[in-house]
């Protein structure tokens, strides 16, 4: 049985909604039609065929802001068969180059912002650069590592991009897929060591957890959002953009998380759902323009990333809107939990129940199931759970055994199946909606000369969730 490949979403769309805004450029104010986003995605697909030699199974590296031209390529890479690795632009180029000789893309793609830091992450990849500037605090690990000596990507501006050419669409050549396992994303994650590990999101997964946010939230072809989380997160591309995208809604770009931009931009488009973390959620609902803002026309908002503070809730309530929390991870999807509005106090604190195609368990020691009430590891089972870790084998069988993925989150569970995550197995804490691993911010604080020993611990903190503190000798 053939699988609706994610590239042939816009063609899909394009049929049925043609000229329906899908996509909105809150910075240009450029509105695009589901047959525009399906003319440009051909157009560059048939491109980067052409001209670069993409095909089935190549990697192609991603460091840009939210734009057009990164969902165009995307949807581009999806009809080949290639597989898009967005990439952290706030990691220092010692970083990214770790991260390219692991998933050894043939481009990467850049916008004008992080020319320079694409550039100077591809000549870390020089194997004729001496070892000693090859080499550094690789991956922000502990241990200083050099960049294993690999072939090195092309750079491909985002400027380069062919837009809505019509000729040009017409060359491209869609990959069909066999069953949907094949890759269409690798999303980097990192454990308590803070080395990367590249998450592999199939056709498949990214398919189910856009169905699973359609039917578990209520989403309709009528709904909108602004969406501001970048796209190296999984949270930019699956909580509401793809999930939006594939049902027929639209998606509004906005290219950062100013609260202000944030606000005028929900209310100039009539947007009708709302993600963001919780810190975001806050910042905004601070400023002095929130009272006035017009948020009529949202159904209800999405956090997760960290708990959401009641006065947040109460104070976005008072303003006539509702909170749906959420739950959910880069490995398993981002949609693996939601707790109903009608809930949100009530149940304050819980992530909710399971999405309607999700199971979930709390094991305890020896993998068996624990009591309601017990604290256990979240364990997650599903058509929304990744393929395993880029070329890792032994992480892959550590967390993914028998067909439940171990999340390394302790959580419980109340008499009504409602869970709450209590903690993490993982030595890791979460700031403003960020995953931060005290292993990689003590090999750093492990550099000053002044420095002999440092630990982090993590202190709870009103506006941020969580903060590191550090112990030094």
């Amino acid at each position: 049985m053939r699988f609706t490949s994610i590239g042939e979403w816009l063609a899909r769309r394009e049929a049925l909604t043609p000229e329906k805004v899908g996509l909105v450029d809150a910075e240009t104010q450029r509105r695009y039609t589901y047959r525009d986003l399906n003319t440009r995605a051909r157009a560059l697909a048939a491109l980067l065929a052409r001209d670069h030699h993409i095909g089935p199974g190549d990697r192609v590296a991603a460091l840009a802001g939210n734009t057009p031209e990164y969902l165009d390529a995307f949807f581009a890479c999806a009809l080949m068969g290639a597989i898009l690795t967005p990439l952290n632009w706030r990691l220092t180029p010692h970083e990214l180059s770790g991260i390219l000789a692991d998933c050894q893309p043939k481009l990467l793609l850049h916008d004008a912002t992080h020319h320079q830091r694409a550039l100077d992450t591809i000549a870390l990849m020089d194997p004729a650069m001496p070892e000693p500037v090859r080499s550094g605090w690789c991956w922000g690990s502990r241990h200083a590592a050099s960049v294993p000596a690999v072939a090195a990507p092309t750079p491909l501006t985002l400027d380069a991009f062919p837009g809505a050419d019509p000729t040009l669409a017409a060359l491209a050549v869609a990959h069909p897929l066999a069953d949907g396992e094949e890759p269409a994303l690798i999303l980097y994650t990192s454990g308590t060591t803070g080395v990367p590990k590249g998450a592999i999101l199939s056709h498949r997964m990214i398919t189910w957890n856009a169905i699973n946010t359609q039917v578990s939230w209520g989403l309709a072809e009528t709904d909108s959002a602004p969406i501001s989380a970048p796209f190296f997160h999984a949270g930019g591309l699956n909580v509401l953009t793809t999930p939006l995208m594939h049902l027929g809604g639209t998606v509004v770009l906005v290219r950062s998380n100013d609260p202000a931009v944030l606000l005028r931009t929900a209310q100039e488009e009539r947007c009708t759902v709302l993600f963001a973390v919780p810190t975001v959620f806050q910042a905004m609902m601070e400023h002095p323009t929130f009272a006035a803002t017009d948020l009529s026309a949202v159904r209800f908002c999405v956090t997760g990333g960290a708990p959401c503070p009641l006065p947040v809730i109460h104070g976005y309530a008072a303003h006539g809107v509702v909170f749906r929390q959420g739950y959910g991870l880069t490995e398993v999807g981002v949609n693996c939990f939601s707790l109903a509005p009608e809930d949100a106090v009530r149940k304050a604190g819980s992530v909710g129940r399971p999405v309607f195609h999700s199971w979930a368990r709390l094991l305890g020691d020896g993998d068996t199931d624990v009591a309601d009430g017990t604290v256990g590891e979240l364990a997650l089972a599903g058509p929304h759970v990744c393929s395993g870790y880029w070329r890792q084998p032994e992480a892959t069988a550590e967390v993914f055994r028998d067909g439940w993925w171990r999340t390394g989150d302790l959580a419980t569970r109340d008499g009504d199946g409602y869970y709450f995550i209590v903690g993490r197995k993982k030595d890791m804490y979460i700031s403003g909606g960020e995953n931060v691993y005290p292993a990689e911010v003590e090999g750093v604080l492990a550099t000053h000369p002044g420095i002999l020993e440092a630990a982090i611990i993590a202190e709870p903190d009103t506006r941020w969730g969580e903060v590191g503190v550090a112990v030094v000798v």
